[in-house]
Formats: structure tokens, sequence, C-alpha cells
């Protein structure tokens, strides 16, 4: 997987929650991430909204690519019974590899729990009960009534865990490669990086965590204008948070970046403060974000 010199991977979003997308634009999309060199595409994903799904949309792109990761960011896995998580993980770890990391959360919607009769105020336990099954599981272990219950991947996927609770802290540490932020920007994140880095120091973990950043982007036509209410940008980005309440999805529609230079500099600033990685993620759904984009970070990207 392709990173720049000093260690920083940058990926780029595919535009699974934006209006208008269409299943060729999200193979279109990957395809042209993976010849621009980023190091891995990502999704991020609710139930009750008409977007594309997360896993069906990381089995597709890793079929029709090459190189290039496929990453959750981040799937709302308790909406799953465990084994059926556990299956279909193992099975698009089996023909992604090491390409393929799962983000995991809880999410904040209790609607996408309700449209699948699941416990919102239990999600956090089914998680635990889901990331034990899955690591057995992707270990080729029997894990059900003495059953293997997929095939075993060639090696076993990254594992990120999203959220900001002390619960969240101790399941990266014990269970993850490492932790994934949301939007927010590094004054809200890095408490959290650091809250994780002494517990994994605690706990006696090997080597260091892996540490995603979510950066939105907008470029060109449909994010520029000096009135930001009225660009597409913000319109796409304000309305699919809008359940957060009229106040913060604002303030999310806000913080689009809008210029080569603020992408830049937000992918420095994240670098600085110690982020492994960057999912940079589309707010307008059209190709020419994607070599936009690879422009703008050309200096952090592997051509090779």
């Amino acid at each position: 997987m392709t990173c720049d010199g000093s260690g920083m991977r940058i990926g780029i979003g595919l535009p699974n929650v934006l209006p208008g997308v269409t299943g060729p634009l999200m193979l279109d999309w990957a395809r042209r991430a993976e010849e621009r060199g980023f190091a891995f595409v990502s999704t991020i994903g609710r139930l009750t909204y008409p977007s594309f799904d997360s896993l069906v949309s990381l089995a597709t792109v890793a079929g029709a690519t090459n190189r290039i990761g496929v990453q959750s960011n981040v799937l709302l896995a308790p909406l799953m019974p465990e084994a059926l998580l556990a299956k279909a993980a193992t099975t698009l770890g089996a023909f992604a590899g090491d390409r393929f990391t799962l983000g995991v959360g809880l999410g904040a919607r209790a609607s996408d729990y309700d449209a699948v009769g699941a416990d919102f105020h239990r999600r956090g336990a089914t998680l635990d009960r889901q990331v034990e099954l899955l690591h057995g599981a992707w270990a080729g272990q029997e894990v059900l009534d003495g059953q293997r219950i997929g095939p075993t991947p060639p090696s076993r996927p990254g594992l990120l865990f999203g959220g900001h609770s002390d619960a969240m802290v101790r399941r990266t540490v014990r269970w993850g490669d490492g932790w994934t932020g949301a939007t927010g920007g590094v004054d809200r994140n890095l408490p959290v990086l650091e809250r994780i880095r002494d517990a994994w120091a605690d706990a006696g973990r090997d080597g260091s965590p892996r540490f995603a950043a979510l950066v939105y982007f907008g470029l060109g036509d449909g994010a520029e204008g000096a009135d930001v209410e009225r660009t597409e940008a913000y319109r796409n980005l304000s309305g699919y948070y809008s359940f957060f309440g009229r106040e913060r999805a604002d303030a999310i529609g806000r913080d689009v970046v809008r210029s080569a230079d603020e992408v830049s500099e937000a992918v420095e600033t994240h670098r600085r403060a110690g982020f492994t990685e960057v999912t940079l993620t589309p707010t307008l759904p059209r190709l020419d974000q994607v070599d936009a984009l690879a422009e703008a970070v050309a200096p952090f990207l592997d051509r090779g």
C-alpha cells in the first residue's frame, strides 16, 4: 500500500453517499484513484439513507482494481448479526487480503437500528461480541458450535475503531490496529490519540497504532463561492448530517476544504499531529474530483 516518504498514507473516499452517484461512477472513481497513486478508497456508511452499501461497494471495487486498499470508515457493525458480519468480512478478506481494512463504529442514529430490529442501547456490547468472533474467524478458527464460518483470508485484514468513548479506546487497544476519527479536525480528535497511545503502551502492545483522519473536500465548480450555503458541496454534506440538527450540520458543511492549498494544509496538519493516514472524502459526485485532489496532494502520493 502506497504512502509518502514520511509514512503518511493518503486515501480518497468513494462518493457512496452522494446524490446522483451510479455504480459505473463508483468503479471509475476507484480505478482512477488507483491510477493516481492513492493508498486506499473508503466508504462512509449508514442504513436509513439512499446510499451504496459499504461492504458490497468495497467488494466490487476490490474486484475491479489490483493494488489499491479498500476500507470502511466506518461500518455500523452492530446493525448486522455477528455471524453474518464475520461471514462477509472473511469473504472480502479472502478476495482482498491485506488490501482490506475494516473500520467499525456504533453510529448515533437510532433509526438505523430500528430499521433492522437491533438494540440501539446495547450496540457497544454487540460490537464486543462481533470483534471477538471476527478475530477467530479471520484466523480460521472454529467459532460457532465447532464450525468454521468462512474462508480464511491469506492475511488478517486491518481493523480500526471509530468513536471517542473510553470503551472505544479499550476496544482499539485490545482488538484493533488503530483508530479512525470523524469529522471535526485535529483539535477534536487529538485527545483520543493521546489516550490510545497511553493505553497501548500500558497494555504492552508492540509497534504503534494506526491513526486515521477524515477530511471532507470539494474542489472547483460546486464548491467555490463567497456564499458557502449556496454551494453544492455544502448542501450535500450538511444534508447528510442534518440528523444532528441545523447548527452542527451547518458547521460540518462549512468545514469542507475547498482549494488545493487548504487540502495540502489539512494533510500536513494531521501529519504533524501524529496521524498516520488521512481519508479525503468527497462532497461532489464528479470524477474530476479524483484528479483535482491528486494534484493537490501530489507531494504525498506514491505513483509506483
